[in-house]
């Protein structure tokens, strides 16, 4: 089994797995995947798995921004795993997907994320349960209820306002200590804010994306960053409560509209879960937001079959972190030590107690508090990949 990069003759093999894979494709949905995909041809971010001349999987690495306690960094989204029903049960997906973590790594990327099919198979490659896109079914008549401001000008939208869409969700989840939502680079930005079945809207400081399905609306995006915004967009979203009977949408675990409707008993909430695994420990530890009033410090040994481990010390202070390699003879080693899994669990806001109980923690349990401490978190995401 040989594992490389795609190329531009490689699409038409990707479609027909994709197809054995998730079912039929539209024409108009493959030519938009097209469009989608080629730029990672170029990049490395395409691989697939071959048996000769013919190709048994695929894995496909998405460039996201991703902010964890309102600090953006560079994400590899991991899509499209795609395996031949011929060539399950064989462990190509196991093969693959060692390949595209080397391969996130190599690229730089210090943290990746993905849409587990099926959990066992990216746990088994370090991949651990992060957080959830959280899809509230609201009734449309409670959103209309909602007041909006005047004072909020709306605009429609489209693909020239990407750059835009971008520069206001990092305005909006910085200012909110944002962990765990995601933006697509300016590009693919700019194709989602093509399709002619959706209804686009931007202020200063939020934008919504919707569309109607059925007889309900689903809304793909509503981000805002003032009271007054959000008022604005959820009644726009709201105001077709005449016609739709309910409104889905993802939302914050602790979004704002929860407590501007004026009747709320009950949630109706589906969460589809994501998982997530740190690539590089000093990076990813540099690169992440944290508290600003906590100061501390903690040892820990990370244990990873895929990419090495080794033990860290790991020091916090004015919403910055620092990773420090120790030698395994230096005082106060090994300090907590977690596989993988438990690293990705522990850095996505997962309490040290319930990784331990997990079993995916174990050793000194000196510095559990000041862990639980800094990286506390409540991850979410608003977008499907």
């Amino acid at each position: 089994m040989e594992i490389r990069d795609l190329t531009p003759d490689d699409l038409d093999a990707v479609l027909d797995l994709r197809k054995r894979s998730f079912g039929p494709t539209s024409p108009d949905d493959a030519d938009r995947w097209r469009r989608a995909v080629t730029p990672a041809l170029g990049q490395g971010r395409y691989l697939g798995a071959f048996d000769g001349s013919r190709l048994a999987a695929s894995a496909r690495l998405r460039q996201f921004t991703q902010w964890w306690h309102g600090r953006p960094q560079p994400m590899a989204g991991i899509a499209g795993v795609t395996v031949n029903p011929e060539d399950r049960g064989r462990g190509v997906g196991t093969r693959i997907m060692r390949a595209v973590i080397e391969r996130a790594a190599a690229l730089g990327d210090a943290v990746s994320a993905l849409y587990p099919a099926t959990t066992p198979l990216y746990r088994g490659v370090g991949f651990e349960h992060a957080g959830a896109q959280h899809n509230v079914t609201f009734r449309a008549e409670a959103l209309r209820q909602i007041r909006p401001s005047g004072e909020v000008k709306l605009r429609r939208m489209g693909p020239g306002d990407a750059a835009e869409v971008i520069s206001v969700l990092r305005r909006v989840h910085g200012a909110t200590r944002a962990s765990g939502p995601v933006s697509w680079d300016e590009p693919t930005w700019s194709l989602r804010l093509e399709n002619k079945d959706d209804f686009l809207y931007l202020a200063d400081d939020g934008f919504v994306v919707y569309r109607w399905r059925g007889e309900d609306i689903l809304v793909d995006n509503l981000v805002a960053g003032s009271e007054k915004t959000a008022r604005t967009l959820w009644s726009l979203v709201g105001s077709a409560s005449s016609i739709a009977e309910h409104i889905v949408a993802p939302v914050a675990p602790d979004d704002p509209v929860l407590w501007l409707l004026r009747e709320r008993s009950k949630d109706q909430v589906k969460q589809i879960r994501w998982m997530f695994r740190v690539l590089d420990v000093a990076a990813a530890i540099e690169r992440r937001g944290y508290p600003v009033p906590v100061t501390c410090d903690a040892v820990v040994t990370v244990e990873d079959p895929v990419l090495g481990g080794g033990t860290w010390r790991l020091e916090f202070s004015g919403g910055s972190g620092a990773a420090t390699p120790v030698a395994e003879s230096a005082a106060g080693a090994p300090g907590a030590v977690l596989g993988a899994n438990g690293l990705a669990a522990l850095y996505s806001g997962i309490p040290a107690a319930t990784l331990r109980l997990a079993g995916l923690m174990s050793g000194d349990d000196r510095y559990d508090e000041a862990l639980d401490t800094v990286f506390a978190a409540r991850p979410y995401t608003l977008d499907y990949f």
